[in-house]
């Protein structure tokens, strides 16, 4: 019998054993969201995740446990300030030519992009 996907077969297993967990935990997840019994206990009508509690207590928690190293100084600096600062260059300079080539007259004022129409 021919494969029916272009996959090798171990990734096919991978593949159906994920699908498999995926059905097992929506099924889990159906089950104890709709439970009519849940409210007399008063655990509320929400389904306690704890993987999804632990990211939530790690991303409040991430300032805390935030260590500043040389990597962390450069990776801001590459990120937020060197882009500003070459923008503003950019800007800058663009400006300055167009200014430059506007008083040397070598772009008629009726080919201006931004002139003022009185």
């Amino acid at each position: 019998m021919s494969q029916q996907y272009d996959l090798p077969p171990n990734q096919i297993e991978i593949l159906q054993e994920k699908a498999k967990r995926r059905l097992f935990l929506r099924n889990e997840y159906l089950k104890l969201k709709s439970d009519p019994f849940v409210h007399a206990t008063g655990a509320g009508g929400h389904v306690f995740d704890s993987a999804l509690q632990r990211f939530h207590s790690m991303s409040v928690t991430a300032v805390e446990h935030f260590r500043p190293s040389g990597l962390n100084a450069f990776l801001g600096f590459s990120i937020m300030v060197i882009p500003m600062f070459t923008f503003g260059y950019y800007l800058n300079k663009t400006r300055s030519d167009r200014e430059q080539s506007f008083r040397r007259g070598e772009v008629a004022y009726k080919d201006r992009q931004y002139r003022v129409l009185c």
